[in-house]
């Protein structure tokens, strides 16, 4: 890099690279400091709506995903107990004739993968691993400094704006919140990966390959979609419980998970117990967007160091998405005068993250009701059109984080 940066991301996860690039795209050059020596994702599968997908297209990076992301054709909602469908919503050409970007289904470390090739192919991107921001503090006179330790070396660097991309346990956040640690929500996501064979053997006409399948019971719900080009399928069951750390992920006992699914039905129970099933449990997290994002001395949060959402609405690396093309887009139109641009990017972003998160509980209740209420849920959903269903997708698929109208 041969011009100094115009900011400095910590993280080099699906937020800090989607950020770089959006930055390098408007002529601003980036150094992202990453404390993983190597950038190894861990993680199982996610989804790429239409909001996001369109944005990494314009950064040059869907290509990149090639045969590894997967086209659903469909959504389906369907009960657990019986294996009923509720409501299918189309996806595939249907879908994107519509919002304009494709659907997409994919394994998080393929993202990751996509985005740090063409973040390495960019000459204002400059991406440091084994780097530990050990502290940062934010200076009166405007901009951050940093103390980075890199093996027994301890370097002090000063930059006009730091852009915090470091997650939900967010080091940078203590300098804008008062209160900075996330919140457990009280329910565990379950997440594995299984061969597709497998996954039919269990659950045979219940589970289509080309679709995302949404299994709803009040103990949980359960998702299931393709991804590696559809040889494999991911598992995400989410449900009530607690974990012993506060660690981003752990292995553990499964019993309890096939307890559950298998009182729900028994071919759910054969799935959580398929050959090759690992089981992985992920303690879900949040954060509150209502408070500060931003400093005008210099200081941005983005993704979920800002705002993590629970999995519910599956928005939160389309946020992130969104997040970084708005933030580049507005500090383009003030180069070396952030404050305005930060102000602005709050601005917008938080309306937006706000309402998604509001999606995503009233998701939450009415998938995991019980009763009359799961009674008219179900009788809701069988009578909604397919048109009517996808029309309550258009405010959050149809939208463009990068049109004028929403900066």
């Amino acid at each position: 890099m041969s011009n100094a940066p115009a900011a400095i991301v910590v993280g080099a996860g699906i937020a800090g690279l989607t950020t770089a690039l959006a930055m390098a795209q408007h002529g601003l050059p980036v150094r992202i400091y990453e404390r993983a020596p190597e950038l190894t994702e861990v993680g199982a599968g996610l989804q790429l709506s239409p909001n996001a997908t369109r944005l990494l297209a314009r950064l040059d990076v869907l290509d990149a995903l090639g045969e590894h992301a997967v086209r659903p054709q469909a959504v389906a909602l369907m009960q657990a107990r019986s294996l009923s469908l509720l409501a299918s919503m189309p996806l595939g050409d249907v879908g994107e004739a519509r919002w304009n970007a494709p659907y997409l289904v994919t394994h998080r470390a393929d993202l990751q993968s996509a985005l740090l090739e063409r973040a390495r192919s960019e000459a204002l991107i400059e991406v440091v691993t084994g780097a530990f921001v050990e502290k940062s503090e934010l200076s009166k006179d405007g901009g951050a400094r940093l103390h980075i330790r890199r093996n027994e070396t301890i370097e002090d660097i000063c930059t006009p704006l730091l852009i915090a991309a470091d997650g939900v346990w967010s080091h940078s956040r203590r300098l804008i919140r008062s209160s900075v640690r996330s919140r457990f929500t009280g329910y565990i996501a379950w997440r594995t990966t299984l061969p597709m064979t497998a996954a039919k053997t269990a659950l045979g006409d219940a589970l289509a390959a080309d679709r995302v399948t949404a299994f709803l019971d009040p103990a949980f719900h359960l998702v299931a979609y393709p991804i590696s080009n559809g040889r494999a399928i991911n598992l995400v069951a989410i449900l009530p419980g607690e974990v012993p750390l506060d660690a981003w992920a752990q292995d553990a006992d499964d019993a309890p998970l096939k307890k559950v699914l298998t009182r729900a039905n028994p071919s759910l129970g054969r799935l959580a117990g398929a050959e090759g099933a690992r089981w992985t449990v992920w303690p879900v997290h949040a954060v509150t967007p209502a408070d500060a994002w931003t400093s005008p001395q210099g200081l941005a949060l983005v993704g979920d160091a800002a705002h993590a959402v629970p999995p519910f609405a599956a928005q939160g690396a389309a946020m992130a998405i969104e997040d970084a093309v708005v933030l580049a887009r507005l500090l383009a139109r003030t180069p070396g005068a952030p404050a305005p641009a930060l102000a602005a990017y709050e601005a917008a972003r938080k309306p937006r993250v706000v309402r998604v998160a509001r999606r995503g509980a009233f998701n939450r209740f009415t998938w995991h009701a019980r009763g009359p209420v799961a009674f008219a849920r179900n009788l809701v959903l069988r009578r909604r059109s397919e048109e009517a269903l996808m029309a309550d997708f258009d405010w959050l698929y149809g939208f463009d984080a990068d049109a004028p109208q929403n900066l």
